[in-house]
């Protein structure tokens, strides 16, 4: 089953598989160790909690470097709009996708 990712409006904004996220168009965006999330080069973004890549104020975990492309995933689908959620934490999903 896919674990999808949303924004704080409810879209599914992401997904995961294996220890990558993926944007929706199946693009490698980001890295998971632990619970913080990194973007594909390497540079800490956030914190996967819930559905969700948040900014939970921990710090910086530095950067842990690029490990290659995994290449596409591919399109799982739009399983739709779950809803808008507020967990106390803001959104920072979108800078996995900042050049």
């Amino acid at each position: 089953m896919t674990e999808y990712l949303y924004d704080k409006g409810g879209r599914a904004v992401g997904y995961v598989r294996g220890r990558y996220i993926h944007s929706m168009d199946g693009r490698a965006v980001g890295q998971i160790s632990g619970t913080h999330v990194h973007k594909l080069t390497g540079a800490y973004v956030g914190e996967l909690h819930k559905d969700m890549v948040v900014d939970k104020h921990l710090g910086n975990f530095g950067n842990i470097g690029n490990p290659g492309n995994p290449g596409n995933a591919g399109n799982p689908g739009n399983p739709g709009n779950r809803g808008s959620m507020n967990y106390g934490y803001f959104d920072v999903f979108q800078k996995l996708l900042e050049k």
